[in-house]
């Protein structure tokens, strides 16, 4: 058996669901040690997909580790699963975010019949992770799609803070009314689409003929709205700040680093490919929307005294340059969009843990409260959260620097007024980060800061593996990037977007990385 025959993604997308099961159903020992057995499963999942990634060949390009069997085929759906490089990528920030979010909250549940509650919605929720950014087929993509809402819905909700029911609910209901929008569209790829037994495959959909340019374009725009709403884009964003607010910074980074990006991802994997004529037709608008995005996300977190609405906001803005990326449809913005969701999932994810850490030491989410003076009596905390906020800023020498520096060139390429507009949210992110930096951090402290406790052994393996891959990745992106380009040139090519090589850029900002 080769590398590419072993059933990879179906052992990974089966793998979390067992060990749910296992911490879930388990009895008083199981219960007892819910924490432990979950966090090794995760980290033997994780394990798992680094032996694939290693097998996964940049140079070829394309979908590998394919897998389809027949599901219901008198509509011609299919268990479909394969992986490019930017499906990979996300399956790895996915695998390597659930053992820390596990990790982080070891202490905050006390019951242990809790603890093995939390730890199996979150196991449950790996699995539609990896399931739906391995997806090959249209309607199991949507089924997944809406099947992880349920573990999320949860966490929220059963989990979460004041509010929590509430904000569980929103959250629930805007992401069910783009999927029931998203639903109109899969039953037209199915009726205006070529059907047949492979009529949901997206390989066979690619080049279809979907009748009328105008056919095309509502089916697209059925799509794009769910995938707005994932995102979340302006103006369909306002469930986030919300669900951040009310739910466990775990469940937070979960959302935002990994669930967000399922937006983002499908209109890379389906809306681009699928619709290519829509797309570009879509395109300007789309991209107001983005720039709009970006500085109403930025405007929004500077106004905020809430640590985590201040960082959901954040990811608001870092989304519109994800999608302007995308949109921009030229090599080099591609590959920056791809690795931006990457990046975008490791440093804001810290952020949420490092904010975490902080409320369980302050009692409080208002920064005002928080501090000032806080890195007097934990240097450790001011100084993980000082280097994960320049990575939220993208200070050269970390790798958010190197995927927004790509997609601003690369949007330039097309888009001049776009992307130098859009590079004016760099100075407001600036602001943000270091004006909440300064609210708890500096100053003379309070007395009753004296005690605080600094971060442990145990939160710094929680945070270190982020920090660390942000810095080699900042130096050394092409492990990353080689992954990237040849999906990107596909997507371009797909798209029928005149663009050039991504070489020229990726040069550059890596002579930059080096002198951070």
């Amino acid at each position: 058996m080769t590398m590419q025959s072993f059933p990879w993604l179906t052992v990974l997308i089966a793998a979390p669901s067992v060990g749910a099961l296992v911490v879930w159903l388990g009895g008083g020992a199981v219960r007892r040690y819910a924490r432990h057995i979950a966090l090794a499963w995760s980290l033997l999942v994780a394990a798992v997909a680094i032996v694939m990634a290693v097998g996964f060949d940049s140079a070829l390009g394309g979908i590998q580790f394919a897998e389809q069997v027949s599901w219901i085929p008198a509509f011609g759906v299919s268990y479909a699963v394969g992986v490019n490089g930017v499906g990979l990528l996300l399956i790895l920030m996915s695998v390597l975010l659930v053992p820390v979010v596990l990790l982080a909250a070891w202490r905050e549940e006390s019951s242990p019949a809790k603890q093995a509650h939390y730890a199996a919605l979150v196991l449950f929720l790996e699995t539609f992770m990896i399931a739906v950014f391995a997806a090959r087929d249209v309607f199991f993509f949507y089924l997944l799609f809406e099947a992880m809402l349920i573990p999320v819905y949860f966490l929220i909700g059963s989990f979460g803070g004041a509010g929590a029911k509430k904000a569980a609910l929103k959250f629930l209901l805007y992401s069910l009314a783009g999927g029931l929008v998203m639903l109109a569209g899969v039953i037209a790829v199915w009726t205006e689409g070529p059907g047949g037994t492979e009529g949901f495959m997206v390989d066979s959909l690619v080049g279809a003929d979907w009748g009328s340019a105008q056919a095309e374009r509502l089916i697209f725009l059925s799509f794009f709205v769910a995938f707005a709403v994932k995102a979340p884009m302006f103006p369909v964003h306002t469930w986030l700040p919300d669900a951040a607010q009310a739910a466990k910074p775990g469940t937070s980074v979960l959302l935002v680093g990994v669930l967000d990006k399922v937006g983002t991802f499908g209109m890379v994997a389906l809306c681009l490919p699928l619709f290519p004529e829509a797309s570009r037709w879509a395109a300007p608008v789309v991209v107001v929307l983005a720039v709009v995005s970006i500085f109403w996300g930025a405007f929004l977190a500077l106004g905020q005294s809430d640590i985590l609405r201040m960082i959901a906001y954040t990811s608001v803005s870092h989304f519109g340059f994800i999608v302007l990326g995308i949109f921009a449809f030229t090599q080099t913005s591609e590959l920056g969009s791809a690795f931006y969701m990457f990046n975008h999932g490791l440093s804001t994810g810290a952020l949420f843990l490092l904010a975490g850490f902080l409320i369980a030491r302050r009692g409080t989410q208002d920064m005002t409260l928080m501090g000032p003076g806080l890195q007097r009596t934990t240097p450790l905390l001011a100084g993980t959260f000082l280097v994960v906020g320049l990575a939220v800023v993208a200070l050269p020498g970390l790798s958010t620097f190197v995927s927004e520096f790509m997609v601003l060139v690369g949007a330039y390429e097309r888009l001049p007024a776009a992307a130098v507009v859009s590079a004016l949210g760099v100075i407001l992110a600036a602001l943000y980060v270091l004006i909440a930096y300064q609210k708890i951090f500096t100053g003379p402290p309070r007395e009753d800061l004296a005690k605080t406790p600094d971060l442990g052994a145990r939160e710094l393996w929680v945070v270190g593996p982020l920090i660390a891959i942000m810095l080699v990745l900042g130096f050394i992106p092409r492990p990353a990037t080689d992954l990237l380009r040849e999906s990107a040139v596909e997507t371009v090519q797909l798209v029928q977007a005149d663009s050039g090589s991504a070489d020229d850029a990726l040069a550059g900002v890596e002579e930059e990385g080096a002198q951070p």
